[in-house]
C-alpha cells in the first residue's frame, strides 16, 4: 500500500520483523518500535525521522514507556530488562530473567515495570533501583503476553491458561520451593488454539485475546454469571481463495483510549476495527504489503494508529521469498494512519 494523506510511511524502518509498537504517554508524535533485528528505535512521527536507536544482543520482543516521555523499557530474546533515558541516550540494565522476555508493560500508578517470560515467571521491577532480585511470581506455564487495566493484571500463557491478578495484592508465597502469587482468578482461554496476544479494555472491565487460528475472544473480569454471559469469541482475519478457507494468526490487538473499541492486526495483511459491545466490525483497512505484526493507538486522543508491516514467518522461508519478489524488495514498513469516526462505537454521536 502506498502512502496517502491519512497513512504515512516512516523513513529508516527496521531491518527485520517488527515485534512491538508503543506511543509515548503524553506525546502523540513519539513512537517506539521494537524489532527482531535487535534494535529499539525511537521515531518522531511529525517530522518523519528516526531520533535514536538502542542496540540489544538479540531480538527485542517488547517495549513500553514509563510514566513520562523520558524513559522507555524493553526486553526480548537475550532475557535482559533494559531501561533507557531517552534524553541522554543512556542504558541501564534492571536485571534479567532466565529465559526470553515475551512481554513488558509499565504500571503508572505504582511506577512498576512488569515482565512476562518463557521462564514461567512474571517479575516486577522498580525502575529506580536496578536489582538482580525483583519480585518474581511463578506461573504454571510459559508467559506469552501480559497487560494491565487499572489494578488488574492479566497473564496469558501456553496451554491456553490465563491468570488474573489484583496488583494491590501481589504477595509472594512459597509453593514447591518457588515463589507463587495466587491469582484472583484462574481461567482457560475459550480459544482452542495457541494464544497469540492480549490487550485490556480501556474502561478496565475486561480484555480481548487472540489465537494463531484467526479468532478473537472478548472476556470480562467480573466473575458473576451475568457478566460472564457477555463473553464470546468470533472468527476473523480469514480469506477464501479458490474455495479454500485460509486462516491467519491475529498478531496484535489495541484498544482505543477514548471509545473502548479495538483494532486487530493479522498475518493476512489487514487491520480491522471492532465494536465488541455491538459485536460488529466497524471497518477494515486496505491490505498491506505483508503481515501486520504490531499495532498501537496514541494514548491521549487515539487519533493515530501505528501499524507495523513485516513478514511473520507463517509460511517459512519460501513465503518470505514470494513476498519479497511480489513487492520488489523490502516489505518492512512502519506506518502511521490518522483515524477518526470509524473508531466510534455503533450509535455513538
Amino acid at each position: 500500500m502506498s502512502p496517502t494523506a491519512s497513512d504515512i510511511e516512516l523513513s529508516s524502518p527496521p531491518d527485520d520483523s517488527i515485534s512491538a509498537l508503543a506511543f509515548a504517554p503524553n506525546a502523540d508524535d513519539q513512537l517506539l518500535v521494537a524489532s527482531w533485528d535487535g534494535e529499539l528505535r525511537l521515531y518522531d512521527v511529525t517530522s518523519n525521522s528516526l531520533k535514536s536507536h538502542f542496540s540489544h544482543k538479540a531480538a527485542v520482543l517488547g517495549c513500553c514507556w514509563g510514566s513520562d516521555n523520558k524513559r522507555a523499557y524493553s526486553g526480548g530474546l537475550d532475557s535482559w530488562v533494559r531501561a533507557f533515558d531517552l534524553e541522554s541516550e543512556t542504558t541501564t540494565v534492571l536485571g534479567a530473567h532466565t529465559s526470553t522476555i515475551s512481554s513488558i508493560i509499565h504500571h503508572t500508578a505504582t511506577n512498576t515495570v512488569y515482565t512476562g517470560s518463557w521462564d514461567q515467571t512474571v517479575r516486577a521491577w522498580d525502575p529506580r533501583t536496578p536489582s538482580s532480585n525483583p519480585a518474581a511470581y511463578a506461573q504454571p506455564e510459559r508467559v506469552y503476553g501480559i497487560d494491565a487495566a487499572d489494578n488488574t493484571l492479566v497473564v496469558a500463557m501456553a496451554g491456553r491458561l490465563v491468570n488474573i491478578y489484583d496488583l494491590r495484592m501481589m504477595k509472594e508465597s512459597t509453593s514447591n520451593g518457588g515463589p507463587l502469587c495466587e491469582p484472583t482468578q484462574r481461567r482457560e482461554s475459550s480459544l482452542r488454539f495457541m494464544t497469540r496476544t492480549l490487550a485490556c479494555m480501556s474502561d478496565g472491565k475486561g480484555y480481548a485475546m487472540s489465537s494463531v487460528e484467526g479468532r478473537i475472544a472478548v472476556e470480562y473480569f467480573d466473575p458473576s454469571p451475568k457478566a460472564q454471559d457477555k463473553k464470546y469469541a468470533f472468527k476473523c482475519h480469514r480469506q477464501s481463495v479458490d474455495g479454500v478457507d485460509l486462516v491467519w494468526p491475529v498478531n496484535s490487538l489495541a484498544f482505543h483510549p477514548k471509545f473502548n473499541t479495538f483494532a486487530s492486526a493479522g498475518s493476512d495483511g489487514t487491520v480491522s476495527l471492532w465494536d465488541h459491545t455491538a459485536k460488529k466490525r466497524l471497518k477494515q483497512y486496505p491490505k498491506y504489503a505483508s503481515a501486520v505484526t504490531a499495532i498501537a493507538f496514541t494514548n491521549t486522543t487515539g487519533d493515530k494508529l501505528a501499524i507495523g508491516v513485516s513478514y511473520a514467518w507463517d509460511e517459512g522461508e519460501d513465503g518470505l521469498k514470494r513476498e519479497v519478489a511480489a513487492n520488489g524488495g523490502r516489505v518492512i514498513q512502519v506506518r502511521v494512519r490518522t483515524v477518526g469516526d470509524e473508531c466510534k462505537p455503533r450509535g455513538a454521536k
